[in-house]
């Protein structure tokens, strides 16, 4: 969401007679708050999105340890995580085997 779509959510509010005289009134209050939550809701998604690769990244990890997989096999059960980046990690495995 962009100020500019806040803004016309506004307007077409003001438009239909939805809370008029307040966003009128408030108007520029109404967009930083808005502003201020769409911010905050992203760094959630942002952060849960973050903490979910690495769960996933230690799954592999483990997956790789047992050495009973092959990458791609590794793969189909994270399917979240590509190749390369599983070939990335079997390389930060071995360097601390």
């Amino acid at each position: 969401m962009t100020e500019q779509t806040v803004k016309e959510t506004i307007r077409i509010c003001k438009d239909r007679n939805i809370l008029k005289e307040y966003l009128i009134s408030r108007e520029k209050e109404v967009v930083t708050i808005m502003m201020s939550l769409f911010d905050n809701e992203q760094i959630m998604r942002t952060y849960a999105k973050d903490i979910e690769k690495e769960t996933e990244r230690k799954t592999a990890e483990k997956m790789m340890k047992k050495g009973k997989m092959t990458l791609e096999e590794i793969a189909d059960c994270v399917p979240s995580l590509s190749l390369n980046e599983l070939k990335e990690i079997e390389a930060e495995v071995m360097q601390l085997a």
